[in-house]
């Protein structure tokens, strides 16, 4: 069974207060004049985190079964809609109870991507400018491999250094004493 996304919105953390245990109070910006309140377990929402959020009246699926978001109160804070995971949105990877995050190229109020976005490869755009490294939610880790290969090309280099140094002294003494043979 299919759910409707287009109804969800893409909204903006402003806010986020401890409630109880591992309840957290979210005002969200959803492209509209007042924020709204929505109450969530979910530990990967931060203030300035972009999310997909089903508002009030939207229908969301819930272990295949079709539900229709409506203000609850919530550790008696009234909640007005719900985080989307990808799961919820119908995206392909991404787990369950984590909300999905949404790049900043999509506005907010507007409905999320019919996909999960993927980062574009940098090295394969011509670019003019200059661009900076951003460090956020969608910057790829290093596989286990890579940091051991990583790991031994420091050690080489330290062990090179570590050899040119007791090289270079040993050198410099007997520089000195041929120097000072010589009478130079």
């Amino acid at each position: 069974m299919d759910v409707d996304t287009s109804q969800y919105k893409v909204g903006i953390v402003e806010d986020v207060q401890q409630l109880s245990g591992k309840l957290r109070i979210c005002r969200v910006n959803i492209g509209q004049d007042d924020l709204i309140t929505v109450v969530t377990s979910s530990t990967n929402v931060r203030q300035g985190s972009r999310a997909a959020v089903a508002t009030v009246g939207c229908t969301f699926l819930d272990d295949g079964i079709s539900q229709t978001v409506r203000k609850q109160s919530i550790g008696g804070v009234l909640s007005e809609g719900i985080f989307c995971d990808s799961y919820m949105l119908g995206w392909t990877g991404g787990a369950r109870g984590v909300v999905a995050q949404i790049p900043e190229e999509f506005e907010l109020g507007t409905a999320p991507p019919i996909s999960k976005p993927r980062k574009i490869d940098e090295a394969s755009i011509n670019v003019m400018e200059p661009t900076t490294a951003v460090v956020g939610l969608f910057e790829k880790k290093l596989s286990k491999e890579m940091r051991k290969k990583l790991a031994e090309e420091r050690r080489n280099s330290r062990k090179a250094l570590k050899s040119s140094k007791i090289k270079g002294g040993k050198d410099a003494d007997l520089e000195d004493d041929l120097e000072e043979q010589n009478g130079d």
